[in-house]
């Protein structure tokens, strides 16, 4: 069944931000770029958690954004983050992105000032009020630590802009009640419940992993899409190691750009309060790659 939002149904990649040295390393995010075009990527979505956005400052956010959208030359589809816990700065950003050639927006909830029902619906129907651009909601209490409840999303998603939600609340329930009260296209924010969100009416995944595996997520998405249910299944057992340890070493991005410097791209430098992993967490994810078959045992 048809979605708004239907244009970013696939695989979206949280893209890393890569450092080198404290400074972004943008002939390293070119190549990150140029090497999701080639792999089928469907959309990008730099500067979220992923690319590290809260230690970036406004310039650099903005660097970033319009880095992307040029490197892509529409050769594939963006979305950058633009969301804030101030909504003024959120408008402020999501015009930029506009303005830089974004295809649409991803946009947390506001974090830690924790607005009410109300000022959830305020802030996102004050930013999709001024920025004619489709909105992508994200909504991820573990990080804001708050909720935007089935009905809000719903609310919101009355706004002719607003065509989708990453869902990353980590409920199937709070999933199903978002589909059954509105029409707007549902993404999976964590990469191990893509196929059980796609099995209620999920349209793709928002995905960490995709930093390394892209083709696989869209293995499994695509199976899914096309009605190949023990295709999908077989590709969700295979990534779920992957996806389970790209995340659960350690807080986000943490483990990914450890992943990436052993397979050789960037440095897997982080910027404070992030830190490496120890030695402990980085053979796990080594070992993790290992199995996965992508990089060989050490003799």
């Amino acid at each position: 069944m048809a979605s708004r939002g239907d244009q970013f149904a696939g695989v979206t990649v949280a893209l890393v931000t890569p450092f080198r040295n404290g400074d972004i390393d943008f002939e390293e995010l070119g190549r990150l770029v140029d090497w999701h075009v080639e792999q089928g990527t469907d959309c990008l979505a730099p500067v979220g958690t992923t690319g590290e956005s809260p230690t970036l400052d406004h310039e650099e956010h903005e660097r970033v954004i319009a880095f992307v959208c040029e490197r892509v030359r529409g050769r594939i589809k963006t979305m950058p983050g633009t969301g804030s816990n101030s909504t003024r700065e959120a408008i402020r950003l999501t015009k930029f992105a506009k303005k830089a050639g974004a295809d649409g927006v991803l946009m947390v909830g506001p974090y830690y000032n924790k607005p009410t029902q109300e000022g959830y619906y305020q802030h996102f129907r004050a930013v999709a009020d001024a920025v004619d651009i489709p909105i992508v909601l994200y909504n991820i209490p573990g990080r804001t630590g708050s909720n935007i409840l089935p009905e809000t999303i719903a609310r919101i998603a009355q706004h002719p802009n607003v065509v989708a939600v990453k869902e990353a609340t980590g409920s199937l329930d709070q999933a199903s009640q978002i589909a059954q009260l509105c029409d707007i296209a549902i993404l999976s924010g964590d990469d191990s419940l893509t196929l059980p969100l796609m099995s209620i009416g999920g349209k793709g995944v928002v995905s960490v992993v995709g930093n390394i595996v892209p083709r696989d997520m869209k293995g499994l998405v695509g199976s899914f899409l096309k009605g190949d249910i023990a295709a999908a299944q077989s590709w969700h057992r295979k990534l779920f190691p992957l996806c389970r340890d790209m995340l659960g070493v350690a807080t986000n991005p943490i483990p990914i750009k450890c992943a990436l410097k052993l397979l050789g791209r960037g440095t897997g430098e982080l910027r404070l309060p992030m830190t490496p992993l120890d030695a402990a967490g980085e053979a796990r994810v080594r070992q993790t790659l290992v199995q996965y078959g992508l990089i060989k045992s050490p003799a």
